[in-house]
């Protein structure tokens, strides 16, 4: 990707990210019962009002119109270790734990339309980050405060079309927000670091399309496709606290071309009542990371060229298995595991953006408070291990940054209310 300034070229690689950074950019920690089952029969089990997202097919097996509202903090332990192969200049701070606390809500509902036809509705974010280093850590010149929220507006409709299969779509409209902060190396430490920021604002469209097929009164199969969506944020960098060198060359910069393609992806999920207790489940899914598109913005030398960056990314898989076990009348637990191959190989990963696999491990708890309303409780703990970094030169403005981030991890604690009205 090449993106201009006057005598300019800023460094195109990775500027957005998620909350769930270690493994993909899409979640599925979305606020709802999934958080306990790993993800597992995400679109096939289609037993609250979430299915408007996860498959809007399934809409057609809820009897009665349907709410569903959740609340989700999640925590992120994501913090780099620098190792001697670190440019010297850039010090030793490892930025401190990037991610931290972040709130998150989703809010779903379904109305039945006659014997065949449901609409539906719901409002979530599955796709973001906000990620906030140390002042002085060693990778400042790629990123020093990073934020990408997507939200997504669903209206949706299922068809029953006749007792074993039902139809359903809807459409994904996403409104996007970006805001990152790089510092600028300006060479004389007298002069401290300059800083480059990026502010946007954007609308993006897709599609939210999925079968359900009910192979017998036990046992149902669900696909999933949600297409990609391109976020075309535009914005003009803003520079501050520049030396005298920097200011002369990033005079009056023009617009830069941002644009973000969040992936397409398919899910297949099994779903099987096994007997009265218990029902297990199942999904095998994709995502086409490899046409990802993102922007990673910093300045590179002192006397700047055409600089360009091909990314490397590649398409991840997922599974999951998970079950779900009625221990009484009116409580019932969850579980499940799941895993997610990694976006990125070792070679190719950047501190902006540190992706690699994630094991998923989930468990959960639901009360059926009266006959139309139950509460649920969540938690899931992703582990996506240590992830090695080793980019830039020593030769350059931003330098060498080396080392891991070890232990990676992320929790997911999940409060839902499903309410048949």
């Amino acid at each position: 990707m090449k993106l201009r300034l006057p005598r300019l070229t800023l460094l195109g690689t990775s500027l957005v990210g998620t909350s769930a950074m270690a493994s993909g950019l899409q979640l599925y920690e979305i606020a709802t019962p999934d958080v306990g089952l790993a993800s597992a029969g995400w679109a096939a089990r289609a037993q609250d009002a979430s299915t408007v997202f996860k498959n809007p097919a399934g809409m057609s097996l809820l009897d009665s119109a349907t709410l569903q509202g959740g609340l989700q903090l999640t925590y992120g332990d994501v913090s780099f270790t620098p190792n001697s192969d670190t440019s010297a200049r850039l010090g030793t701070d490892g930025g401190g734990n990037a991610i931290g606390a972040l709130p998150g809500m989703s809010f779903f509902y379904v109305q039945p339309l006659g014997e065949k036809w449901k609409i539906g509705f719901g409002t979530l974010s599955y796709f973001g980050l906000a990620e906030n280093y140390d002042p002085a850590w060693v990778g400042r010149y790629y990123v020093q405060k990073s934020s990408l929220i997507g939200v997504s507006l669903l209206p949706t409709v299922s068809y029953q079309v006749n007792d074993w299969l039902a139809l359903g779509a809807g459409l994904n409209a996403m409104y996007g927000y970006l805001d990152t902060d790089v510092a600028v190396n300006n060479i004389d430490p007298r002069t401290g670091d300059g800083k480059l920021s990026v502010t946007d604002r954007t609308w993006g469209f897709g599609a939210d399309a999925g079968i359900l097929i009910k192979a017998s009164e036990q046992t149902r199969v669900g696909v999933n496709y949600l297409s990609p969506v391109q976020l075309d944020f535009e914005a003009t960098p803003q520079f501050s606290n520049l030396g005298p060198v920097l200011s002369q060359v990033l005079a009056n910069p023009s617009s830069l071309d941002l644009g973000v393609t969040v992936p397409q992806s398919v899910m297949l999920s099994v779903y099987h009542q096994l007997n009265e207790k218990l029902a297990l489940m199942a999904d095998f899914g994709w995502q086409n990371w490899a046409a990802f598109g993102q922007v990673e913005v910093g300045v590179n030398s002192a006397d700047p060229k055409d600089l360009t960056t091909e990314l490397y990314y590649q398409n991840t898989f997922h599974g999951a298995v998970g079950a779900q076990y009625q221990l009484a009348p009116k409580w019932q637990l969850t579980g499940g595991v799941a895993y997610d191959s990694s976006p990125v190989s070792d070679a190719d990963r950047s501190v902006v953006l540190p992706l690699g696999i994630a094991w998923r491990f989930g468990t959960g708890i639901q009360w059926q408070a009266t006959r139309n309303l139950s509460l649920g409780a969540a938690y899931e703990f992703l582990w996506a291990g240590d992830m090695s970094v080793d980019q830039g030169s020593d030769a350059s403005l931003r330098g060498r940054v080396a080392g891991s981030y070890n232990g990676a991890n992320f929790s997911f604690f999940t409060l839902n209310l499903n309410w048949k009205l």
